[in-house]
């Protein structure tokens, strides 16, 4: 009988999951949370844990860490699933938490994208969750305070995990070479050069990384027991040539320059090209749409305000569709601006008050504009003599809003681009009129 060999004996299991952490220790990533000393290895290590929800990228731990949790606690784990469970599912699992309860048996119950629950199964758990019949540890890539209901956010605590760095991921696939649950029984050839490029590939992501490494050994050059992976094998199997320069990161920023600086230049053609390069290169779209939406307001600004809305939802765009549909969207984004009239106005203005702010922290809020909720805050002066606006014909008044010693400073100096030129003209009325009525 042909002895099976380890490729066919261990790639039942996916590497990822095969490498799994069991114990914090051998947990990567995170230190700012379980970390010695840390607020969430604290709770752990107490098993003083309680609801909480994980919200961070994909692959950074969520549920590895929700694992390793339910066994630090001896507690019964259940795996719930937000894409393929409704609220009967959701009271068939409570019912079975609660009589884990009665023998003395906490259950942790994780809910992987916790954002995919409607509002009705969301209040599925809050009872449960209140009583203590159950953990809830909920994850998401979502920001929660927009996905998860109020009452159900404010009895979780919510920990924000961090996409892993580079050499987090390093550190991860050495770990895979080295481990025999990995490849420890191989003797794999890999150059520390091809280890970087597949963290950088990675993106902050384990589980990309770790299923990447495993293309690339099954698909090395097989001798005996020694697999030799190659630069041209790893580009074959991720499909990115342009990432392989990309060591220590330089060219990422290099691009991401040359992006900006074509579109403050007006030149679409230039930031057209450098879009394709990153995305082609294996960038993250929505980093890129970040920083178009950024630029709409640093670059563009009051010049022509529909810049943003635009790159605002290119973002959006980016977000619902991922990569390769949103280029596009993204290439419609960056030519509109490269063609918008261009003004500075909105950082120069917000550097220079937060110069102001820094340097003077403790001015005082003038009284007139100050809220006066309480009868002691009317007494002494809060609120007295505000005008409201809209009582006066012209919408405005001559009320002093910033404090006595920044009096007369000026921070948005519009440009006359593009429609900054009627925002300017505007704004010279507006500080006329307030002139002429101090001056009465």
């Amino acid at each position: 009988m042909e002895q099976a060999t380890f490729f066919e004996t261990e790639a039942a299991r996916p590497l990822a999951a095969r490498l799994r952490p069991n114990t914090l220790d051998e947990f990567v990533g995170q230190k700012h949370l379980i970390g010695e000393g840390k607020v969430l290895r604290r709770l752990i290590e107490s098993d003083r844990v309680s609801s909480m929800i994980f919200w961070g990228p994909p692959g950074v731990g969520k549920t590895t860490l929700a694992r390793i949790i339910a066994g630090a606690t001896k507690a019964k784990f259940i795996d719930f699933s937000a894409v393929t469970s409704g609220v009967r599912e959701i009271r068939q699992v409570m019912q079975q938490a609660e009589e884990n309860l009665r023998f003395g048996e906490k259950t942790i119950l994780f809910v992987d994208e916790i954002h995919r629950f409607n509002k009705a199964q969301q209040d599925a758990f809050l009872p449960f969750v209140e009583k203590g019949s159950i953990i809830l540890i909920g994850a998401t890539t979502e920001n929660p305070s927009f996905e998860v209901n109020g009452a159900l956010l404010s009895r979780c605590k919510v920990f924000v995990l961090q996409a892993l760095t580079e050499q987090d991921i390093a550190v991860l696939l050495n770990r895979a070479l080295n481990d025999p649950r990995g490849f420890g029984k191989l003797n794999v050839q890999i150059s520390p050069e091809l280890i970087s490029m597949l963290a950088a590939f990675a993106n902050g992501d384990a589980r990309t990384a770790l299923s990447t490494l495993e293309m690339v050994v099954l698909n090395g050059e097989l001798d005996g027991d020694t697999v030799t992976v190659t630069p041209e094998s790893v580009e074959q199997c991720i499909s990115k040539k342009s990432l392989l320069y990309d060591k220590n990161g330089e060219e990422h920023y290099n691009l991401i320059s040359a992006l900006h600086k074509s579109m403050r230049n007006s030149d679409p053609d230039a930031a057209i090209y450098w879009l394709a390069r990153m995305l082609e290169a294996g960038e993250d779209p929505l980093y890129v749409a970040r920083r178009v939406v950024r630029f709409a307001s640093e670059d563009v600004g009051l010049a022509d305000p529909r810049a943003l809305e635009i790159c605002v939802a290119a973002y959006q765009a980016c977000h619902y569709l991922g990569m390769p549909e949103c280029s596009v969207h993204l290439t419609q984004a960056v030519t509109y601006l490269s063609l918008a009239p261009k003004s500075n106005a909105m950082e120069v203005a917000y550097n220079a008050a937060r110069d102001d702010a820094q340097r003077m922290l403790a001015e005082p809020v003038p009284l007139v504009i100050r809220n006066a909720p309480t009868k002691l805050m009317q007494s002494l002066g809060y609120g007295k003599g505000y005008q409201y606006a809209h009582d006066y014909a012209e919408k405005m008044t001559a009320m002093q809003c910033l404090p006595d010693s920044l009096q007369g400073r000026e921070y948005y100096r519009p440009t006359e681009q593009g429609l900054e030129g009627r925002f300017k003209e505007r704004l010279q009325q507006i500080k006329d009129w307030k002139a002429a009525q101090k001056k009465q």
